[in-house]
């Protein structure tokens, strides 16, 4: 056999050999691409996003789209020649595994957690919202989670009210900890409650729960890094009663990066004029009770996602828009907000046609 033959005939099977590898041997990485986008202000599923009763709404028009992203799930493996093709197309991101799956956490574990984080947006962006329009909403600190094993397991339970803590009151849930923490480990705390199920009930039938227990717990030595102290095994949170009733319906979606759209939509609805000026406006980014817009993950593909869809601007969280604006969709103008009162500032902008000024996102 020539030696010319011979060499193009290894070079051929040593490509096969590349290629069989890069099919069959997996990669740690996993996969993120442009997920639904979602009108808030329409229909989903044949029903209204955002359905309020008991109070007055108006007529909205245009778009304010939350805007989601795919990951691939926790059990796949990418092989070494998806992740080249995923590194290369501009619609896609390859990310390191445990970036989306941390510490080997499951399918069903990530998809508790981004329903948790996905309900309690909610009640933030309602909360935000009420709060930008004077509307009263009452809220107390409860306790949230239990960890397993924990001092409190089987003597406080999520959604009980926390009222005082060694009898001092609680108005915040940092009070909590703060006064857990008094304490030194193997020390006594006595926690003040409304129990889960009377604060449940009291609020079916529209009155003040009045029911209080006292729990005693004994703490013990906290398990994280840095300056040990006193714990009993609970997140504390905030919940709310509000005047009238506001539901979000959206269904298979996860995450708190939806709360900044949602907020600006129940807004729209609760107050006469449309908001966008018929405009195609999305956007992400968590809120806060106080209206304050936090990063989110992504961003690249949202902003694809959105554009795909029809998006003029979308509104971005300040700490998102560097790495948004380094390869932003042709077409699609970020728009930087901070808070709540930044995206309605943009949006009256923005249906005034006076956008030379809206406040812009940049690499730096």
């Amino acid at each position: 056999m020539p030696r010319r033959t011979a060499t193009m005939l290894a070079s051929t099977l040593m490509l096969i050999a590349l290629l069989c590898a890069g099919v069959f041997i997996p990669v740690p990485y996993a996969e993120m691409s442009p997920g639904p986008t979602v009108n808030t202000l329409g229909e989903h599923g044949g029903e209204p996003v955002l359905q309020i009763s008991g109070y007055k709404t108006y007529p909205t028009d245009g778009h304010l789209n939350m805007t989601t992203v795919r990951v691939t799930s926790a059990d796949y493996r990418m092989n070494l020649v998806e992740a080249v093709y995923g590194w290369l197309a501009h619609d896609t991101k390859v990310v390191p595994h445990d970036t989306l799956y941390p510490d080997g956490k499951t399918e069903e574990e990530s998809t508790q957690e981004n329903a948790e984080e996905f309900s309690q947006s909610q009640e933030s962006a309602k909360v935000a919202a009420l709060k930008e329009l004077d509307i009263p909403v009452k809220s107390w600190v409860i306790v949230s989670t239990v960890v397993k094993d924990a001092p409190a397991e089987g003597k406080l339970h999520a959604g009980d009210v926390i009222k005082a803590v060694d009898g001092k009151p609680v108005k915040e849930p940092s009070d909590v900890a703060d006064l857990v923490t008094e304490h030194k480990p193997g020390e006594d705390v006595v926690f003040t409650i409304v129990p889960a199920k009377e604060q449940a009930a009291a609020e079916k039938q529209k009155r003040t729960a009045t029911k209080t227990e006292k729990v005693t717990i004994t703490t013990r030595t906290s398990d994280d890094a840095g300056e040990k102290r006193a714990v009993v095994g609970i997140s504390a949170g905030t919940d709310h009663t509000f005047p009238f009733d506001v539901d979000i319906k959206l269904a298979d979606v996860g995450g708190p990066s939806a709360g900044l759209m949602f907020a600006l939509g129940i807004y729209d609805k609760l107050t006469p004029g449309s908001l966008t000026g018929g405009e195609f406006v999305a956007g992400t980014g968590t809120i806060d009770d106080d209206g304050k817009v936090g990063p989110i993950g992504g961003i690249e593909m949202k902003t694809v996602g959105a554009r795909d869809k029809g998006a003029e601007y979308f509104l971005t969280p300040a700490e998102n828009c560097a790495a948004a604006a380094k390869d932003t969709p042709d077409g699609l103008t970020l728009v930087k907000v901070g808070t709540i009162d930044d995206a309605l500032d943009a949006l009256k902008d923005i249906r005034a046609g006076d956008t030379a000024d809206l406040p812009a996102c940049t690499t730096s």
